[in-house]
């Protein structure tokens, strides 16, 4: 199924939780923050969240420095 992630069409297996979805692309859960469909997902929550077709997601990481 295809979605919107970070402005680009995506595809993603049907079923698959946001929490998969991170998890799949090696970002670390503890530095991003994920907005699906205009709402900020808290992390506990991605696990219950399934992607659906078209759905838009914005996944923002934190990049540290010094």
């Amino acid at each position: 199924m295809d979605i919107q992630l970070n402005g680009k069409r995506a595809s993603v297996k049907d079923n698959t939780t946001i929490g998969q979805l991170i998890r799949g692309r090696g970002l670390d859960p503890a530095a991003v923050v994920v907005e699906h469909n205009l709402a900020i997902v808290p992390a506990d929550d991605w696990e219950q969240v399934r992607l659906q077709e078209n759905d838009t997601l914005e996944i923002l990481q934190f990049v540290g420095g010094g």
